[in-house]
């Protein structure tokens, strides 16, 4: 799966949120190697700068040497299915989250992607699979997204869960579809942090 980042541009920049309220400010890219998000800072005028975070920088589950509250923004395309526990990971990424700052994960959906085979016969270095809600999946390593989302605690308000499926050829024969030039076998999903006063008020209510 490469360039799944750049693949994704031209859906955001017709979302007009990715430009007004989620790539604001400075961000961080969680294993954004070779295809970060920065090389497209001009579609998104807001975006002030954005590190990428990769193998070299360290784990990209724990973020060690990044302190709590550092990033306007947290982003990470197709990485999470790579890390030893995703909830641990989310909840770093979340730590490192300024207040009222969005993070902006997909990951693969495994109907779409791994096609009812684990381990994947397209990246051998998939740990999990992922679908936005199954009461029972075909995969022993499958984690529903609403169910991660969900244990992330007070401070994740979730704004988007999405199966990108609309440019998916279905009818075909199994094989593995990021490899056109066009299609997404994903899920994106956004969570704002909520500041203290959310959390308190229990919601994001009128001042």
């Amino acid at each position: 799966m490469t360039h799944e980042c750049a693949k994704s541009i031209v859906r955001r920049m017709h979302d007009p949120k990715f430009a007004s309220h989620y790539f604001v400010g400075q961000g961080l890219d969680v294993g954004g190697a070779p295809d970060p998000l920065s090389s497209f800072k001009p579609f998104f005028p807001l975006m002030t700068g954005c590190d990428t975070w990769d193998l070299p920088q360290g784990d990209g589950q724990v973020l060690e040497s990044v302190a709590d509250e550092t990033y306007d923004f947290v982003h990470s395309s197709h990485c999470l299915e790579h890390l030893v526990d995703p909830m641990v990971s989310l909840r770093n990424w979340l730590r490192v989250l300024k207040p009222g700052g969005h993070m902006v994960v997909i990951v693969p959906d495994e109907d779409l992607y791994e096609q009812g085979v684990f381990p994947s016969t397209f990246n051998d270095d998939h740990k999990w699979t992922f679908t936005v809600f199954k009461p029972d999946s075909w995969s022993e390593r499958s984690l529903n997204v609403l169910d991660l989302l969900r244990h992330l605690g007070p401070q994740a308000e979730v704004q988007k869960v999405e199966c990108l499926n609309s440019t998916f050829y279905h009818g075909q024969q199994r094989f593995d579809q990021t490899r056109l030039p066009t299609t997404e076998c994903a899920i994106e999903f956004v969570v704002r942090k909520r500041p203290e006063a959310e959390v308190t008020a229990r919601g994001r209510l009128p001042a």
